[in-house]
């Protein structure tokens, strides 16, 4: 995994159904603006998914993407067993690679950790990308522990979504530059240049829904050693990125790409609409991008 990889949203239709045309319209609109897509991430409300809407999102994502950009599939889930079937699943439908977090409301220890991850890729051959968010699971994969995961099999890296760039820079210094071809992912926007240029690898991007160009670009720069064009890059897209943030991800994102007439529709109960001084706030922003950023 390298550069900008987008974690594309799961459109709904108002009344609350899977949207497949837009889902299809906007994996198009993705793929030469985009190094890789990933679908049921956090971003694409996997929780409040379907066992048969999820597999239906994989083969449309397939149909869509596949032999053009690598697939990337979340998998992960609080349960082990869940996990490697999901995973096992994603396989079979066609998937590059799987991103699998931090299991989440059981709070493992680091040895549950590290065995949650060894029991995985035992059970399935397929390259593994570790997701490490601890506000939405609760539990931190410390380096330690993922210096381990990382000599499982089928392990290929780790999006770091700690927001801890001290952490970040460790595991960069202690993982990836001890083994080549272990990368080290942003997971957070406004925290992809500062990842690059300790040594990280790119990003896997919530923003790049609605603006992928100019996020690829500045990752490009950036991976190239181009600092003065990516930092410049960084503050023209840094309001976007907060205001992306201003709510829980993906409430939004899918305001802001439906206040741009892309597919979205509403976010899946517990997710909630913005709040209208959020929502004006966002729409002040989303109306300053330049135009060339959104075709």
């Amino acid at each position: 995994m390298k550069g900008l990889y987008t974690v594309v949203v799961t459109p709904f239709t108002k009344k609350g159904d899977l949207d497949e045309v837009g889902l299809r319209r906007n994996l198009r609109f993705q793929i030469d603006k985009t190094d890789g897509i990933v679908v049921l991430g956090t971003t694409g409300e996997t929780p409040t998914l379907t066992e048969d809407e999820k597999e239906r999102v994989i083969r449309i994502a397939v149909e869509e993407v596949k032999g053009k950009l690598p697939l990337v599939v979340g998998t992960g889930s609080y349960s082990t067993r869940q996990t490697i079937e999901h995973t096992a699943k994603a396989k079979d439908l066609g998937a590059d690679m799987a991103l699998i977090v931090t299991p989440y409301y059981n709070r493992p220890t680091q040895e549950g950790i590290y065995c949650h991850f060894k029991e995985i890729t035992s059970a399935v051959d397929l390259p593994v990308c570790v997701y490490n968010i601890q506000s939405r699971t609760g539990q931190n994969i410390q380096t330690d522990t993922l210096k381990r995961i990382a000599d499982l099999p089928h392990i290929i890296g780790v999006k770091e979504s700690s927001c801890n760039i001290s952490q970040i820079g460790d595991v960069i210094e202690s993982i990836a530059r001890q083994r080549p071809g272990f990368c080290v992912m942003s997971g957070d926007d406004a925290l992809t240049l500062l990842t690059i240029s300790l040594g990280g690898d790119g990003i896997l991007s919530v923003v790049s829904n609605l603006i992928p160009r100019p996020i690829r670009e500045m990752t490009h720069a950036a991976l190239k050693g181009d600092f003065d064009k990516a930092r410049e890059l960084h503050y023209q897209l840094m309001p976007i990125f907060r205001a992306a943030f201003i709510e829980t991800n993906p409430i939004p994102i899918k305001a802001a790409m439906e206040m741009c007439g892309m597919a979205a529709g509403p976010g899946r109960l517990p997710l909630c609409p913005l709040l209208p001084d959020n929502a004006s706030k966002l729409k002040h922003v989303v109306n300053t991008l330049p135009k060339e950023w959104l075709k």
